[in-house]
This record gives structure tokens, C-alpha cells and sequence, in this order.
């Protein structure tokens, strides 16, 4: 028979297991502490148990009411018109107004933007239409390769906020959100009971299954909602079918005109040729024999060379480590199917992935200018260096330092 020691170090054992894969913290007294320092969790029954962070005190006890309880039996549903729809979306709650906590609900969306082009702004505005008013917060990926994420975060964002003026503030730029899972672990952490993720039509059913897959054990929302953004065609013309591929082959065409029309009218000309120049740079492109084959750079734009170096085991082999450029998610190759993967990542989640979707996974690339985001701060010779690469620029000496007297 177990002793009381035993059952109480497997219990421990367990929680703190599970507390590892979300990178928590221990307090030293049975409760978990996340990556900013915030009590999230308590362990009981030998599980994490997450707070509740958003019920107030003196509801603890309180069932809560279900959706269908604020329409009256009696009474016919009646749909509210436009105007009032918007005002019922951001009306604040008596407690919201007393508690200066944030809105029940968070609409997120996640993605490459790379380089970010006028159909991300339609996923944009449906993003802005599913928060009806409440929290809205968009997440750019931190991947970046001269294949297909030729823009380093920060130059990304920077230009994501000139053609989406109206989401300047929603835009977060933040080193700690690599993949979905990230996002929706800090959202957990931040008291959000729901979330929203807005993604397009070919990628629904794929964050559907990852995200709700995991509730309850990476986090713990009480609805999960994954919408789409509308129908996207990669053979139609105009918004719904123009894609980052799309411009990255643009660029390698070296086809201002055909990269113009997949920005925004709020991207002046002068900006829209620094982004051509900008992804060019990233790129590596100065001769275009130095290219790599369009599969590698724009997939859906060559999808028959794609699989057949697939086919032929060039490509995407048992035991590679790969991400996928939807969620973010990096992780080994497990099986192989006849167009897709099923890879796990190092804390042992699974995901499946399309072919077209996933890329040989790269750890800390220095970027175009073979320097890290992380060494580009201002006032450094990094920084100095990575500025005159970018404008081309050879005539910046440091000097400052070349005066400077020694101490004896």
C-alpha cells in the first residue's frame, strides 16, 4: 500500500509537470506564478487549477447564468438593427466600471504578414467586427528567413502600422508571442474567459482542432470561437486573392507594378517601394539566378514542384524539425501522409500540418543584415551597422570613441 508521502510527491509530481510545459513558476507554497511574475494557478487533486481572475469576489459562489437566460421565454427574440448592436457591444458592465478589469471576451488574430499585404486588412476588419467593441489585439509571428519571412518583426510591424492606421494600437509587438499557443496561454493568464481567433477560410478547421484541442490544459477559456475572415481564392483577382506568396514572387519578378496593387492606398508610393526594397533586401535577391525555386519561396504558387520534391524525399523527411507558418508551432516530424504532416513539438503536443503550410524550422536568424533584432538597439555600433546596410550607406565612421581618453 501507497503511503500518504507517496500519493502526495506523484500529486506534486504531476502538477508540476504540467506547470513545466507552460513554463510556470512555483511560489513555494502550492501555487504557480507565470513568466510576469502573476499568481495563475494553485495545485489541487495533484492538477493545476487555474484562478479565475475574471469573476468578482462576491460572485464566487454564484452559478453562471447560461447565454439563453436573457431572453424571456414569453418573448420573440428581436434582432437589434446596426447601431444598436454596436452600442450593446461596447456598453460597459457595472462591475467592468468598478473593477477596471479588462472585457470578458478577447478577439485575436495571428499571422506571418509577411510581407503584409490589402487582403490582410479584410482580416483585419473582420477582426474589428468580431470584437463588437470589446478587446482586440493582433499578433505578427517572430519568424524570419530569406524564403518566405524576409522581414524582421520590428520592420514588419512598422510597416503594418502605416497601411493599417485604424489598428496601429491593436498591433503587439511582443518577442514572447512565437506561436498561437503563446498567445492564448497569455490571454488565459490575463483573465479573459473567451477568445475569438480570426484566420482565413482555408485555416479554420486547422486552429479549430489545435485550439480547443488543448483547453483545459494549456489554458481554460469557456468558449473558444474560430472565425473566418471570408473566403479566401488564390486564382482570384483583387483582394481575395492576393497573398503574401503573391508579393514575395512579385519581388522576385522584380515587378513593382504587380506588388503595388497588393498594398493599401493608405501606402504612398515612396513607402511602397522601401517595403519592395525592404523584402528584396531580405530576400538576399541580386541576381535573380541566386533565387531560390519558387516552391521554396511562394508554394501556392507552384504547388506541383512543392510535392514532387516532397514525393521524392528531398523534403520534409521523419525526424525534421519544422514550422508551420499558420500557428507558429515548431516541432519534429512524426509520420508522414501523402500531403501532410504530423509533427510533435518538444513539450509532446501534436499537430498536423499541410505540406504548403510548413517550413524547414530556423532558430535565431540574424536577420538581412546578419545582425538580431535584439543587437539593433540605438546608440550601438549593431545598430549603426544595420542602419547602413539597409540605406546603403559606407561613409559612417565611429570617431566618437577614437578621442576618447584612457584611464591609467
Amino acid at each position: 500500500m501507497k503511503s500518504f508521502f507517496q500519493f502526495l510527491n506523484e500529486a506534486q509530481s504531476q502538477a508540476s509537470m504540467q506547470a513545466r510545459k507552460l513554463n510556470l513558476k512555483s511560489d513555494g507554497h502550492g501555487g504557480w506564478l507565470d513568466s510576469r511574475g502573476n499568481f495563475v494557478a494553485t495545485t489541487e487533486d495533484g492538477k493545476l487549477k487555474f484562478v479565475d481572475k475574471k469573476k468578482p469576489k462576491q460572485q464566487d459562489d454564484k452559478p453562471a447564468q447560461p447565454r439563453t437566460a436573457q431572453v424571456k421565454p414569453e418573448q420573440e427574440p428581436k434582432k437589434p438593427a446596426p447601431q444598436e448592436t454596436e452600442k450593446k457591444g461596447t456598453k460597459k458592465t457595472e462591475t467592468d466600471e468598478v473593477s477596471g478589469e479588462t472585457a470578458e471576451t478577447l478577439t485575436v488574430a495571428f499571422g506571418r504578414f509577411n510581407p503584409p499585404t490589402v487582403g490582410h486588412g479584410k482580416l483585419l476588419s473582420a477582426a474589428k467586427k468580431a470584437s463588437t467593441g470589446g478587446d482586440l489585439k493582433i499578433y505578427p509571428s517572430r519568424s524570419q528567413d530569406p524564403k518566405k519571412n524576409p522581414l524582421d518583426p520590428d520592420m514588419k510591424i512598422s510597416f503594418m502600422k502605416k497601411m493599417f492606421p485604424d489598428f496601429s494600437e491593436n498591433i503587439v509587438n511582443d518577442d514572447e508571442m512565437r506561436s498561437i499557443f503563446n498567445v492564448l496561454v497569455t490571454a488565459n493568464d490575463q483573465g479573459y474567459r473567451n477568445v475569438n481567433i480570426i484566420v482565413g477560410s482555408d485555416r479554420q478547421a486547422e486552429f479549430e482542432n489545435l485550439a480547443t484541442k488543448y483547453n483545459g490544459e494549456l489554458y481554460d477559456f469557456k468558449e473558444i470561437r474560430v472565425i473566418s475572415a471570408g473566403v479566401r481564392d488564390a486564382d482570384a483577382e483583387g483582394v481575395e486573392g492576393m497573398s503574401a506568396s503573391k508579393m514575395r514572387k512579385a519581388v522576385v519578378d522584380g515587378d513593382f507594378d504587380a506588388f503595388r496593387r497588393g498594398t493599401p492606398k493608405e501606402l504612398d508610393d515612396g513607402d511602397t517601394q522601401a517595403l519592395f526594397d525592404a523584402v528584396r533586401s531580405g530576400m538576399k535577391i541580386k541576381k535573380k539566378k541566386e533565387v531560390a525555386e519558387m516552391w521554396e519561396i511562394a508554394p501556392k504558387c507552384d504547388p506541383t514542384g512543392l510535392r514532387n520534391h516532397y514525393v521524392s524525399g528531398n523534403i520534409f523527411n521523419l525526424g525534421d524539425i519544422v514550422e508551420n507558418l499558420n500557428t507558429g508551432l515548431i516541432g519534429k516530424i512524426i509520420r508522414r501522409g501523402t500531403n501532410h504532416l504530423i509533427c510533435v513539438t518538444e513539450e509532446n503536443y501534436m499537430f498536423k500540418s499541410w505540406i504548403r503550410d510548413v517550413m524547414e524550422a530556423v532558430v535565431n536568424y540574424p536577420g538581412p543584415s546578419g545582425v538580431s533584432g535584439s543587437q539593433r538597439e540605438v546608440g550601438t555600433d549593431s545598430n549603426r551597422d544595420y542602419s547602413m546596410r539597409m540605406t546603403g550607406t559606407t561613409a559612417i565612421r565611429n570617431f566618437i570613441n577614437k578621442y576618447k581618453k584612457k584611464k591609467s
